[in-house]
C-alpha cells in the first residue's frame, strides 16, 4: 500500500494538552474502523503549528475521505516516492 505525508495546518497544535492529543486520536481511530482496511495510521509529528502525519492507504481519496469523516484538515497530501536515512549514505 503506497505510504502518504499529510499535512494539517492547525495554529497551536504545539500546545495541545495531552488528554486533546488523545482525543484526535482516538476519533482518527474510530474513522479508521470505519473505512476498514484501505487505510492505516503510522504516526504523527505534531510541531507548533501544523501536525504531520504518516499513513499507509490504497489512494489519496481514502486519505480526504479520513480527514472529512474525522474533521481533520487535509492541507497537502503527498505520497512517498522513497525514504532514506543514514543508512542510505553507506
Amino acid at each position: 500500500m503506497p505510504q502518504f505525508v499529510i499535512e494539517r495546518d492547525m495554529p497551536g497544535a504545539g500546545r495541545l494538552s495531552a488528554a486533546d492529543l488523545k482525543g484526535a486520536a482516538q476519533k482518527s481511530c474510530d474513522v479508521l474502523r470505519e473505512l476498514g482496511p484501505d487505510a492505516q495510521w503510522v504516526h504523527s509529528y505534531v510541531t507548533d503549528d501544523k501536525i504531520y502525519c504518516i499513513y499507509r492507504a490504497t489512494n489519496e481519496d481514502v486519505i480526504r475521505k479520513h480527514a472529512q469523516m474525522g474533521g481533520f484538515p487535509a492541507d497537502r497530501i503527498s505520497v512517498v516516492r522513497a525514504t532514506i536515512d543514514p543508512t542510505t549514505a553507506e
